[in-house]
């Protein structure tokens, strides 16, 4: 036995297996169910010549087949890929290439992108299709209905002993860059990211048994995740919580006004969303509800759960005003170094960085130039860095795992993804932003999240981007993308105004772009490429 996602699935599915494990669109599928399913799943692959350590991907939007996908690659102690349903066809055929799949998992909605780029893809044999409801055709590709594959194998748990080392890979876009898949030991995720450790207490787990033994004896939570399964915290997150035998409660896509109506449902007890992205309008979309007669019941809702992007100080505030007795919590990491801090948030706190101020796991710090750990209260800028249960590295990226995964000082092993941080004189960690998209003016450091965060504060902001504009004198120049609140208008002079109140003089936005919508992936994350190349183009 060991700390891998299949094994640590199938204890808690011996100990709870009338647990409901997983929910959507009002469809609920208890643990046992999954594990049928995860079994004639691994069958269908293993007899289509699927071997362990080969890889393969799921492309498809929020659904109890998604899981039930990886389950059953993981039980065939395969390598599962997220595959981001928002790429076209040029992007899916790098990624597939890169990832080297040899089977895939698809929402019939993109099996025409799927058809686009096969020919090229020797690799790719054996392939399934998921019903999305979209009654979409690809019957050239060749592929297996899923609930055929279910119908036609197995149900039996008849597999061999797995291992620590069994992988996972997630691929990241990050900020910058062509997608790049990190590769995760199931071990090392699990303590990361997946439950290992508590996040309150930061203890480990004392064996792999103990989520399954703790399980029958507590009422299951209820958590809704509401972020795309192809982001690595959400797929992570949705099975560490059925290893602990709590329910996980999906959306096929974002829809604010559906989160609310969902908690009614479902009576969910906590949420997991991705900064102001999600929280902004979901917080609107309650109060708008409200305002015409529609007053779900959001008693079962205790606590939300933001990582990943900001969450601002503004939409914070709101929540918590909606909601005063509820826990907020803000959490910082990447695919790189797992789960590295937490904080909870009271009415009024104002970020000190760009990114929220944590309490830091325990092999979570900050390393200065020299890869040497920053003293508290110094006032120095270095890097988030994190060792212990950190990833192999990245897939066919020897140079990159290089520049991330390195020795420092004292001789441990860090994953350095590239977040800028300061050391408080407590011990906690302020958050500055990503150093691939620092902003330089005139020799001094901008982060982009920084302003950001002052700039949603403006009554007539909705959501903005901040980037450095190539500039002659300054090197580059601050500019803000800025997407208004309907019928409101955003002037230059009024929103530098605003930002001279809270940040230094240097920091304040030159330019000012105003635009329909920013841009963001389905997880939320800032699109800083496609803002940076709007404001260059517009001058």
């Amino acid at each position: 036995m060991a700390y891998n996602f299949a094994d640590l699935f199938e204890h808690t599915v011996d100990a709870v297996p009338d647990r409901v494990g997983l929910a959507c669109e009002g469809e609920h599928r208890t643990l046992a169910q999954l594990e049928d399913a995860g079994n004639r799943l691994a069958h269908h692959l293993i007899a289509n010549g699927v071997q362990p350590g080969d890889h393969v991907g799921i492309y498809g939007l929020n659904s109890i087949q998604w899981v039930e996908a990886l389950l059953g690659v993981v039980k065939a102690r395969a390598v599962p890929v997220n595959i981001n349903f928002r790429y076209v066809a040029d992007e899916l055929r790098y990624l597939f290439d890169n990832a080297d799949l040899v089977a895939l998992f698809y929402d019939a909605r993109f099996g025409h992108l799927v058809a686009e780029v096969r020919d090229e893809l020797p690799l790719l044999k054996t392939m399934v299709r998921m019903d999305d409801g979209s009654g979409a055709d690809d019957d050239g590709l060749g592929s297996v209905d899923l609930a055929d594959a279910l119908a036609a194998n197995s149900a039996e748990r008849d597999f061999g002993p797995r291992s620590d080392d069994d992988q996972v890979i997630i691929y990241t876009g990050g900020t910058t860059g062509m997608p790049k898949g990190v590769m995760w030991r199931s071990a090392d995720i699990f303590f990361a990211l997946a439950g290992g450790i508590d996040m309150i207490t930061r203890q480990p787990v004392p064996d792999e048994f103990h989520h399954a033994q703790a399980a029958p004896g507590k009422a299951p939570m209820v958590m809704m995740n509401i972020p795309p399964l192809m982001h690595g915290a959400a797929f992570v997150g949705t099975v560490g919580q059925m290893f602990q035998g709590n329910t996980c409660v999906l959306l096929p896509k974002f829809d604010p006004y559906e989160v609310w109506r969902t908690i009614e449902r479902e009576k969910v007890n906590t949420i997991l969303i991705v900064g102001d992205a999600m929280g902004r309008p979901m917080i609107e979309a309650l109060a708008d509800m409200e305002s015409k007669g529609e007053v779900p019941d959001l008693s079962s809702l205790f606590a939300v759960s933001s990582t990943a992007a900001i969450f601002s100080s503004t939409v914070k505030d709101q929540f918590l005003d909606r909601f005063p007795n509820l826990i907020v919590t803000d959490s910082v990491g990447a695919t790189e170094s797992g789960f590295n801090g937490t904080i909870i948030v009271t009415k009024g706190q104002v970020n000190r960085g760009g990114g929220p101020t944590v309490n830091p796991m325990n092999d979570t710090l900050v390393l200065d130039d020299d890869l040497k750990p920053v003293e508290p209260g110094s006032g120095v800028v270095g890097k988030m860095a994190r060792s212990g249960n950190i990833p192999i590295g990245y897939y066919k990226d020897p140079k990159k795992t290089a520049e991330t995964f390195v020795i420092a000082a004292d001789g441990k092993r860090y994953a350095i993804p590239g977040d800028f941080a300061m050391v408080e004189e407590d011990g906690s960690i302020s958050l500055m932003g990503r150093g691939s998209v620092c902003i330089n003016t005139g020799g001094e450091k901008v982060y982009p999240e920084e302003v950001e965060q002052v700039l949603k504060g403006h009554p007539a902001v909705y959501d903005c981007l901040v980037v450095g504009v190539t500039d002659e004198r300054w090197g580059q120049k601050v500019t803000a993308v800025v997407q208004p609140r309907d019928d409101m208008t955003v002037e230059l002079d009024d929103l530098s105004a605003h930002a001279k109140k809270h940040l230094a003089g240097y920091k304040v936005p030159r330019v000012l772009h105003l635009v329909d919508a920013i841009q963001r992936s389905p997880s939320g994350k800032p699109d800083y490429p496609w803002a940076k190349k709007l404001a260059e183009a517009a001058g």
